[in-house]
């Protein structure tokens, strides 16, 4: 079991990281991409994070690097259930409204569309926690990553760096073409 957890995790956590690393691509953007991934990627409401990252790369285009998006957003995914409670309760902080029950009868309402106000207002509590912590997430991501990022493009960066050659060097050839 752990073997194939662990074969699992390589084929499509590292395997594909290591495929854009090795793409030259700038870390600062890796670094913003990755951070905003899992920002998104912590989003409250279950299934929609994809849409969401499919937005947010419609509409930044060039600024974010797509692939590192999609990929922290997918590695984000167990952490989003998690947090789910802690920003529900965040929320209700935020607005000093009461408590919401958890209980699996609030659950059974919400899957069979009888929900009612009390379980509507805990997604909007839970919504207006992440909306409130999301900056300091991506702020606190993007500082991390950008030097882990740094090391890791330079690290497995498969393109090789040339280096500038003098403007007359003996490998360079230089033709001169007259008017007759």
């Amino acid at each position: 079991m752990l073997n194939w957890l662990g074969s699992w995790f390589r084929r499509k956590v590292v395997d594909p990281l290591i495929q854009i690393l090795r793409r030259g691509t700038e870390p600062k953007q890796l670094a913003f991409s990755a951070a905003l991934g899992i920002t998104i990627g912590v989003f409250p409401i279950c299934g929609v994070t994809v849409f969401l990252c499919g937005i947010a790369i419609a509409v930044l285009g060039s600024i974010c690097h797509a692939p590192t998006l999609m990929l922290a957003n997918f590695i984000a995914t167990p952490i989003e259930l998690s947090l789910v409670f802690p920003f529900l309760r965040f929320g209700e902080i935020v607005t000093g409204g009461p408590q919401f029950a958890l209980t699996s009868d609030a659950l059974k309402k919400v899957l069979t569309g009888q929900a009612s106000k009390e379980v509507f207002q805990s997604i909007f509590h839970a919504l207006l926690g992440w909306l409130v912590a999301a900056p300091f997430i991506f702020g606190a991501l993007y500082v991390l990553f950008v030097p882990c990022f740094t090391v890791l493009v330079h690290k497995f960066n498969s393109v090789p760096s040339s280096p500038k050659k003098p403007p007359n060097s003996p490998s360079e050839v230089r033709l001169k073409v007259r008017d007759v």
